[in-house]
């Protein structure tokens, strides 16, 4: 298992609070995003700014960090491939749970104390809180305008550029008979 880096501007020192429940402790921070924050269509670009407002209080349990996090989210419109810009605006509530307290947590056969977030050497880290929170607020598909009618699927011209744009295809199972249309037309013979 690795350390929390203290350094980190994602970790946070419980010290703050103490263990003694009720205390309380407020702060605003800007941290860079981490690497692969988003989707493949969308995501908070590596080292870009994302402001958060916490409060972390003081709980038997552990500490409880409730907060917000704003910032910008950038990707590619799904149908036409232009910039998009989305801004993240997400509200998380986790409790990080004391070592001592998982462990009696696991003793008792506590089914989510697997899932349970932990204080590690008295700090915590919000990255996992972070994603879990700005991640799934993203749209899965981005547009640019709701109305965005996309591409041609012919030569990928942008269509609205000019919504007039089309092509005349043909069938190639009707080709042949195209062909016979651009013939002259051969006399009729008449019998007698």
């Amino acid at each position: 298992m690795t350390r929390l880096d203290p350094r980190s501007p994602m970790v946070l020192d419980t010290k703050l609070v103490g263990r003694r429940p009720g205390t309380m402790h407020e702060l605003t921070r800007d941290v860079g995003a981490p690497s692969d924050f988003g989707t493949d269509v969308m995501r908070v670009e590596e080292g870009e700014s994302l402001h958060l407002e916490l409060r972390l209080e003081s709980v038997v349990e552990g500490v409880l960090v409730t907060g917000s996090v704003r910032g910008t989210a950038t990707g590619a419109c799904v149908r036409c491939l232009d910039p998009v810009t989305e801004e993240v605006d997400g509200f998380f509530q986790e409790l990080f749970v004391h070592a001592d307290r998982h462990d009696h947590h696991r003793e008792v056969g506590d089914d989510d104390a697997d899932q349970e977030h932990l204080i590690e050497d008295g700090y915590l880290d919000l990255e996992t809180v972070l994603r879990d929170t700005v991640v799934p607020s993203l749209p899965f598909q981005p547009v640019c305008r709701p109305d965005c009618p996309g591409l041609c699927s012919e030569c990928g011209m942008p269509l609205a550029e000019d919504p007039e744009h089309q092509h005349d295809l043909i069938d190639p199972r009707w080709a042949a008979l195209s062909a016979l249309a651009d013939e002259p037309p051969t006399p009729t013979e008449k019998r007698t």
